[in-house]
């Protein structure tokens, strides 16, 4: 018996593990060493850009604000008295009542206040920032998917308080085996019975293909992919499968035959049995067919055929 490639091909399923990821995940940690006083956030709540997700205690920052705000009053009232003792010293000089060189003592005086006032505006604003950084806020509408730290604790810099994880711009990532790789791409561009979808629990999401890492994960020995759901996403951290049709046709494990230590189907050529080696083809797997879809396959008798025998 034999029958055409269109007949006998079939397009096997090919499935990786997958997760439903935010686009930004962020682990907020403290830049300072001070106790957390806040944490009015907890696990699993969303929060919107700009909240306040974290406070620690700010009275050392306060403080040093203060003496950076007294510093610089002093500094601008020594600057000012220097800008006005140069003014004067000007118009003295213009009138010849003041000597060069003590114009310039006034004017070097001026410049060197000048800069002690650029340094004390300049300390002021670093202990603003040292203070705003006792308020961590969420950077973008979130998810909170854990809680590093407690109330009352010491947060050291560097301290995990936070992870968020975002809420929107949701995608899938899944970890192919190197194999696999190059069958989703061709399966995206192929059409509507080759679209890959994620697999969870009972529900079906549609998918289309963002990017496959070049670079393999040598832990897993696999590839990430990425990609973007068609319609309304699942929620962040659900787990399960992708899964797509191989594109390529490939011909059913059982019809494959070995002649010479090598694996392949037996064709109908003009009434004669001629072996097509599948190089690829491995006992038990279904082999990638690289034979036109009107070519004649012998499925049955197939095993009893040699190179070159009639077909009857």
């Amino acid at each position: 018996v034999i029958k055409p490639v269109a007949e006998v091909a079939i397009h096997p399923e090919r499935s990786a593990p997958a997760t439903v990821v935010g686009k930004n995940e962020a682990r907020l940690s403290a830049e300072v060493a001070a106790t957390i006083l806040m944490l009015p956030v907890d696990v699993g709540q969303t929060v919107k850009k700009g909240a306040v997700v974290a406070r620690l205690d700010p009275r050392d920052a306060e403080l040093a604000l203060e003496r950076a705000a007294a510093t610089l009053a002093q500094v601008q009232a020594r600057h000012a008295q220097a800008q006005a003792q140069y003014e004067r010293a000007k118009t003295l000089r213009e009138k010849n009542f003041y000597s060069a060189e003590a114009l310039t003592l006034r004017e070097t005086e001026l410049a060197a206040a000048a800069a002690d006032l650029r340094a004390a505006k300049a300390q002021r604003e670093t202990a603003r920032r040292a203070l705003d950084k006792h308020t961590l806020r969420a950077p973008f509408d979130a998810v909170v998917r854990s809680r590093g730290g407690q109330v009352g604790e010491l947060a050291a810099p560097g301290t995990v308080l936070l992870t968020l994880v975002s809420d929107r711009e949701l995608e899938l990532v899944a970890q192919l085996q190197p194999r696999d790789a190059a069958s989703l791409p061709l399966a995206v561009s192929t059409g509507k019975n080759a679209v890959p979808t994620f697999v969870a629990s009972a529900d079906t999401h549609e998918l289309k293909l963002l990017r496959i890492s070049p670079a393999l994960n040598r832990e897993s020995r696999s590839v990430e992919a990425r990609l973007l759901f068609v319609g309304t996403p699942p929620a962040a951290g659900t787990e399960g499968r992708l899964v797509w049709r191989d594109p390529q046709a490939h011909l059913p494990a059982d019809l494959l035959v070995r002649r010479e230590g090598r694996y392949g189907v037996f064709v109908a050529d003009n009434g004669k049995a001629r072996f097509h080696a599948l190089p690829q083809a491995q006992e038990g797997r279904p082999a990638v067919l690289d034979l036109p879809a009107e070519t004649q396959i012998v499925t049955q008798g197939r095993h009893a055929l040699q190179e070159g025998m009639t077909l009857q």
